[in-house]
């Protein structure tokens, strides 16, 4: 049975179902070298995606639209048809109260696709979430119910427990009374993160809500965590909550306030606040476990919220569960998908979806690039390059990773023993001094090397370089010693587990520089000529080719 689940709104994406085997999954920020959390603007696009994922989409049984609508009784999604702009009607975001079946299907009709109007169904865009975490997560694969946490810019911190038996969602209701927007929306009162800061077209300003979250996380590294400001976010928090998207902007006036004869950096804010939502969290999630009775301790995180590498890595350190997962699409990117298993499950029966983080968009094979020169690069003559020239090299190899991590198929790889290549890669892309440059390891070495150094095959988590690492790989340490890590197997990632190994035996160092192949503010490079045009690295690797850029005659 054909699937296909749509994402309309920010982060728009096509994924594609065959029974349980995910076919494909593609963010329109993918296509083209698309703006980052571009919507789906166009219907057609779906019919582009599936046709080259392989597919008619005339032979695709069941069509899904994520929800959306914040409030409205009637909710709809805006896109472009072939006759001009189209209202979908959709689910609503989330249930309006803790009785409302999380699961509930809602079914329409008037999908113009295809020159027919096709019927669709609809999920809240919360089961997407769930869905999207759980069908993936290795608790599902092992026919393990799990705890799910939901926590993004639109919502609380909501939890679910899902049973694979049935299968059913039960809803545990809201932990704690912080919407996730209050992230970014605090550290927007506060230099550089500033609207005026900022700065950019009008048409992007709504973005900031999306592109400030992963920037704050690396800044807090300058700072420090203030006791007296976490009392002060305490004192705010139960005295003056309310719940609504207006309380991030109330929190954050308040604390200004309150604090405005205070000496302490923005830095400090930041880092103190991040770190009191941790423990605000870690403390919700307690209250779960304590009145879990005989739910099975295994725990899904998901929503934008997830990809904040501090707290899940609180909630890991907490042990307060067995297991904690983070699918690599915990945000947006994920919608589709998640919409697509919920009637997957719904239909089928099925829970377990059969999936890779590697089943993105494909890439045209290219025969000449006007610069460049081509050589046959087998993956030893490739870790020969990085090892004996110290230069980065653009790899683009098969599919696109899932998500917004570059997970070695999108990638900028270099060498990682001088500290230099870390402002050398952020030069090239026009990135922020302070950001860090993630490291890929090879699974079984990354004990030796960083605390605690356990499979994060998504980059998901924080780990610390163990001391004795720190001199040898100082470009992918950031400023607090700690480092976003993706680790790789040869099961997961051959060819990139290769290239580790044939490195480490060269070098000395199982551990390469990793960080996203694209233009800055857009997704990863959908070709090789973009990687081309681009032009801020000599080398590219395709798939067994290496092109060279050729010196210009002096």
């Amino acid at each position: 049975m054909l699937i296909c689940g749509v994402k309309v709104t920010h982060d728009g994406t096509v994924a594609l179902l065959d029974d349980n085997r995910l076919i494909g999954s593609v963010e329109m920020e993918k296509l083209d070298n698309g703006l980052r959390y571009a919507e789906l603007t166009d219907l057609a696009t779906i019919e582009r995606i599936v046709r080259e994922l392989g597919y008619d989409v005339r032979d695709v049984e069941a069509f899904v639209v994520d929800g959306w609508g914040y409030g409205e009784r009637r909710p709809t999604v805006r896109t472009g048809g072939p006759d001009g702009p189209v209202h979908l009607p959709v689910a609503p975001y989330r249930e309006a109260a803790l009785t409302d079946d999380t699961a509930k299907v809602w079914e329409f009709d008037g999908l113009p696709l295809a020159g027919s109007e096709l019927k669709y169904t609809s999920y809240h865009h919360v089961t997407g979430h769930i869905y999207a975490a759980y069908c993936a997560s290795p608790f599902a694969a092992a026919g393990e119910p799990s705890f799910v946490l939901v926590w993004d810019g639109g919502i609380l911190p909501r939890c679910y427990y899902v049973r694979p038996d049935g299968p059913r969602v039960e809803n545990l209701g809201p932990v704690l009374g912080l919407i996730g927007n209050i992230y970014p929306t605090f550290a927007m009162r506060f230099p550089p993160f500033r609207p005026q800061d900022l700065g950019g077209p009008p048409e992007r300003q709504a973005f900031h809500q999306l592109t400030v979250p992963g920037k704050v996380m690396a800044y807090t590294a300058l700072g420090q965590v203030r006791p007296e400001l976490c009392e002060e976010f305490d004192r705010i928090y139960d005295t003056e909550l309310t719940v609504s998207m207006a309380f991030a902007a109330t929190f954050a006036d308040r604390f200004l306030e309150r604090t405005r004869t205070w000496a302490y950096e923005p830095s400090d804010a930041m880092a103190s606040f991040q770190h009191w939502v941790g423990e605000r969290l870690v403390g919700a999630l307690r209250r779960v476990r304590e009145r879990a009775g005989d739910r099975v301790p295994n725990l899904c995180l998901s929503g934008g919220c997830a990809l904040n590498i501090k707290w899940n890595s609180a909630v890991r350190r907490s042990e307060l569960f067995d297991a904690v997962w983070v699918p690599p699409f915990p945000n947006d990117s994920g919608s589709a998908l998640g919409v697509a298993c919920a009637e997957m499950v719904r239909r089928t029966g099925t829970v377990a979806l059969d999936w890779s983080v590697y089943r993105g968009p494909a890439m045209p094979k290219p025969t000449s690039v006007e610069g460049y020169r081509s050589d046959r690069c087998t993956v030893t003559d490739l870790a020969e390059v990085l090892h004996r020239t110290g230069e980065p090299v653009l790899v683009l190899h098969d599919r696109a990773e899932l998500g917004p991590r570059a997970l070695g198929h999108r990638s900028i790889l270099a060498a990682p023993t001088a500290s230099e290549m870390k402002h050398r890669l952020n030069s090239i892309k026009k990135r922020e001094a302070y950001r860090p440059v993630s490291p890929i390891c090879l699974e079984d070495r990354a004990q030796a090397i960083f605390d605690p150094g356990t499979p994060d095959p998504y980059m998901l988590f924080e780990h610390q370089i163990r001391p004795d690492w720190r001199a040898r790989i100082p470009a992918v340490m950031h400023l607090d010693g700690s480092a976003r890590l993706q680790t790789v197997n040869p099961r997961q990632a051959p060819v990139i587990a290769e290239l580790l190994a044939r490195y480490e035996q060269l070098s000395g160092v199982p551990v390469l520089c990793n960080t996203s192949a694209n233009f800055n503010g857009s997704g990863f490079f959908p070709d090789l000529d973009s990687a081309a045009r681009w032009g801020q690295v000599r080398y590219i690797w395709n798939d067994g080719v290496l092109w060279t850029r050729e010196q210009a005659a002096s």
